[in-house]
């Protein structure tokens, strides 16, 4: 899609300048230069750019480059913006890919955010917090796409895509399953990862998908199969094995928010033993990421907490292992020709991603870019 209001760009002229720390009139330059004085003038007034040929003897009998005398004014666009988080102070920083015929962007801020180091923005939200000013090329962010989702694996994909195209990007926001295919249903997301486990009634990922997109078509296709559980201590040092172990006393335990896949599955556990939530210290306190729930594992704020076997092993923990699920890639049949969903679809078949997938621990990704159906 083409952008308008594009304004034209305005060259800079440092000729004036130059001219006078080498101690030139205008009649000396413009004589070495092979034009009349009035040119000289011109450029220096701003109302005339010099040919090729002009601005390059100009440049050698001044010493500089050409790109010294004479530079384009970069350009401030601003655009509307829609942000998938609470609206953002002036000047706070954002991500951002056209979804539809929106432009949606999400705040680089926030301890989810930080790991080893700050992400560049596309773009600065403007006073107003409804508009953003683009660091980055249009173009650029017309082949981004952005998915939302809990498998941090989805990291490794956007990775994959860049070095198969490097005219395509994803960007990935982490969120849960509800929260995934909630963002496609509200059209600021272009693929959701969802991971539920099934509990008899059908194969869970497409009945969630079905019933949160009921009038969106969209097909599901197989992203891995991975491990979750319980992160605990090296060596286990609680002796917890189950989840009814984490009704024991002075167990401390962080949940996962609600509308995560690993809390649901957790509910459904304690249901079966029969464990109320309240049993458990620590129930309603809650962790909004795999990793988040692991650190504070490390730093022995908590005996246990829910997450992958793969986070679990990165932050040298042991693991509890509680089910084997797949996680799956939902994407609305309108996306399917967005030039960043071609490059993840092809990704999904390369034996590199699919090695590197099976390389990760509790990962298997025999099922990777299987279509399981249109929903």
């Amino acid at each position: 899609m083409t952008l308008m209001g594009v304004s034209t760009d305005r060259v800079i002229c440092n000729l004036k300048r130059l001219r006078r720390e080498k101690g030139y009139s205008q009649s000396q330059l413009a004589e070495l230069a092979g034009v009349r004085r009035q040119a000289i003038y011109d450029m220096e007034s701003g109302r005339y750019v010099p040919n090729t040929a002009v601005a390059l003897k100009m440049a050698r009998h001044l010493g500089c480059r050409v790109e010294d005398l004479f530079a384009v004014e970069e350009q401030r666009i601003e655009r509307p913006i829609t942000l998938l988080e609470k609206a953002s102070p002036s000047g706070s920083r954002v991500c951002m890919a056209r979804v539809g015929d929106r432009l949606v962007g999400y705040p680089l801020d926030g301890t989810v955010m930080l790991n080893d180091g700050l992400q560049a923005a596309d773009g600065l939200i403007t006073s107003d917090g409804g508009s953003v000013r683009l660091l980055r090329d249009e173009a650029h962010i017309e082949k981004t796409a952005l998915i939302l989702g809990c498998d941090p694996a989805f990291s490794i994909l956007s990775s994959h895509v860049a070095r198969c195209n490097t005219e395509a990007r994803i960007h990935y926001r982490f969120s849960s399953s509800l929260g995934a295919l909630d963002g496609l249903a509200s059209g600021v997301a272009h693929l959701a990862g969802t991971h539920l486990h099934d509990t008899g009634q059908g194969d869970s990922n497409i009945v969630f998908a079905r019933n949160t997109l009921p009038n969106m078509k969209a097909t599901v296709l197989a992203f891995s199969f991975f491990e979750e559980g319980l992160m605990v201590a090296p060596g286990n040092p609680r002796g917890i094995r189950t989840v009814a172990d984490l009704a024991g006393e002075r167990i401390r335990f962080v949940n996962r928010e609600k509308g995560a896949a690993l809390r649901i599955l957790l509910d459904e556990r304690l249901v079966r033993e029969g464990i109320p939530a309240e049993a458990i210290d620590g129930y309603g306190n809650t962790a909004l990421s795999h990793t988040r729930g692991a650190q504070m594992v490390v730093y022995d704020l908590v005996d246990a907490a829910l997450g992958l076997r793969a986070i679990a092993s990165a932050y040298g923990l042991d693991f509890v292992p509680l089910e084997t699920v797949r996680c799956d890639l939902v994407v609305p049949c309108d996306f399917l020709d967005h030039p960043a969903v071609k490059v993840v679809l092809d990704v999904l078949q390369t034996h590199a991603f699919r090695e590197e997938l099976a390389s990760l621990p509790g990962y298997d990704s025999s099922c990777t870019g299987r279509i399981i159906c249109t929903v």
